[in-house]
């Protein structure tokens, strides 16, 4: 038997996430960082280094997440910007649910490089 964590998941209101933070208490369960910027944005970070698929760290202390496998180092917004990472970190669907509950979709990814980081789903803006 193959057990394998939900594709989507709730990952509580938006007023439960604090404002310029990193969090990182859905990375062991379902492989994502969750960021809300101090503009209010929220997105959810796939926790996967894209060199070759370690799982990536959050570095309080240097603000930064940081791969400890080859030492590919990704700014909060999950760009690429020091080791062997050909790319940025992906980003998950993410959404309001009918009771007012973030909900992440990991069945669709956005890339950076393609464009789709502009995407509506790609970001939760909230006030």
């Amino acid at each position: 038997v193959l057990f394998e964590p939900p594709q989507t998941f709730k990952a509580g209101f938006p007023s439960e996430f604090l404002t310029g933070a990193v969090d990182t208490r859905f990375k062991e369960s379902f492989g994502v960082f969750i960021v809300r910027e101090e503009t209010g944005a929220i997105y959810a970070i796939k926790a996967v280094c894209t060199h070759l698929g370690c799982t990536p760290n959050w570095l309080e202390a240097e603000n930064k997440i940081k791969c400890p496998c080859h030492g590919s180092g990704f700014y909060r917004t999950g760009i690429n910007y020091e080791g062997p990472a050909p790319r940025p970190l992906e980003r998950y669907r993410i959404v309001l649910a009918d009771d007012g509950q973030i909900l992440i979709d990991k069945t669709r990814s956005f890339l950076y490089e393609k464009g789709e980081w502009a995407y509506p789903e790609s970001m939760l803006k909230v006030a």
